[in-house]
């Protein structure tokens, strides 16, 4: 069964806080969703995430952050203390949402209705994949998300546009045209 894509927004998800919210309180702006975690290598991702939430912001753009523990436990803390970690660390200003999981059998409605809508990554997960290995890490199977910091793209319609790979930085050019191009387009 295909999930619409404008009922992504519909999704029920609770705010880093624990208050209920759903994305459609981004209704009419480009989102870019995240698995994020604190203790991974690509945590640094959360600067470069930020510099391009304020770039983009007062052009109808936001990033919705969604820490996730299910890559070897590098998200370990409580929504509390990521929220404190983010702010302090990165200066994180961009909307928080509570500890879910992205992947496996417990993976939340949100990331099953992401995955369904677009189950191909753009960048070298090939290579990402080998790396995980190198370290003694199994990787996810496709689609399932690879890693922390991978990267979801919607429209202003509700429609998944893109899919990037954990390694594929905030500012790669690749992330960038797709956002000004989903910017550009409304």
């Amino acid at each position: 069964m295909c999930m619409s894509d404008t009922a992504i927004l519909d999704i029920p998800v609770r705010r880093i806080n624990g208050s209920p919210a759903t994305l459609a309180e981004h209704q009419g702006k480009v989102v870019l969703v995240v698995n994020v975690a604190s203790k991974c290598g690509l945590t640094p991702q959360y600067d470069g995430l930020e510099k391009l939430y304020r770039t983009y912001r007062e052009h109808g753009f936001v990033i919705c952050g969604f820490p996730a523990n299910d890559f070897a436990g590098q998200e370990p803390g409580s929504n509390e203390e990521i929220q404190t970690f983010c702010t302090s660390s990165f200066g994180v200003d961009f909307p928080m949402y509570e500890k879910i999981t992205a992947t496996g059998a417990e993976r939340h409605p949100l990331y099953s209705a992401l995955i369904e809508a677009e189950p191909k990554t753009t960048g070298d997960t090939t290579g990402f994949r080998q790396h995980l290995v190198e370290f003694g890490v199994k990787p996810s199977t496709p689609p399932e998300v690879l890693w922390n910091f991978e990267k979801f793209l919607v429209g202003r319609d509700g429609k998944v546009i893109a899919r990037f790979a954990p390694n594929l930085e905030p500012d790669d050019p690749q992330i960038v045209a797709a956002i000004e191009q989903a910017l550009g387009n409304s």
